[in-house]
C-alpha cells in the first residue's frame, strides 16, 4: 500500500529555516523529513490534550474522593520499590 503525499510550499523566515537546516543535517535528516516529523510531533500533541480533556470533563470527582479515602487494603511489602 502506497503512502499518499501532497506537496505544500512553505514560507519561514530565513533565521528559521536556517535553524532547522542546522537541525535536520545534525540529526541525518532532510528539510523535509524534520518538518514533517516537526508537524507530526506536534498533532500528537495536541492530540494527547484533546484525549485527557474530554476524558477530565467526563470524570467523576466524588466518586474519586470516596475511592481514596476508603479504609482498607494492605501495606506496602518491602519489595514494593520503584526502580
Amino acid at each position: 500500500m502506497r503512502n499518499s503525499q501532497s506537496t505544500y510550499p512553505l514560507r519561514l523566515p530565513n533565521s528559521i529555516k536556517a535553524e532547522v537546516v542546522r537541525r535536520a543535517k545534525a540529526d541525518g535528516t532532510s528539510l523535509n523529513q524534520f518538518v514533517a516529523t516537526a508537524v507530526a510531533e506536534k498533532l500528537a500533541a495536541m492530540n494527547t490534550a484533546t484525549f485527557f480533556a474530554e476524558r477530565r470533563e467526563r470524570a467523576d470527582f466524588d466518586a474519586f474522593d470516596r475511592i481514596m479515602q476508603r479504609q482498607g487494603g494492605e501495606p506496602p511489602q518491602p519489595d514494593d520499590l520503584i526502580p
